[in-house]
């Protein structure tokens, strides 16, 4: 038994079937199509997590500032007084 009960035989007729359907030039056009959609997607996924990471940098390098600013501040305040 091969995959889920189908034979090997059973694959090979039905890879047969497609290839006399479609072609060998069109599958490969559908296959050169599909990887670089693949391609596209995971680039897009690497992209949106690099934005992310990015994002939270600003936002600690902004909470950094604040906390910076504070402790000026309040050093400024005691040299005052």
């Amino acid at each position: 038994m091969g995959f889920g009960g189908i034979s090997i035989w059973q694959l090979l007729i039905i890879l047969a079937i497609i290839v006399l359907l479609f072609g060998t030039k069109r599958l490969k056009n559908i296959g050169s199509d599909l990887g670089s959609a693949v391609k596209g997607f995971k680039n897009s996924v690497s992209d949106e997590e690099d934005t992310k990471k990015e994002q939270e940098k600003i936002a600690d390098a902004k909470t950094e500032a604040k906390s910076v600013d504070a402790d000026f501040d309040s050093t400024k305040k005691t040299k005052s007084e």
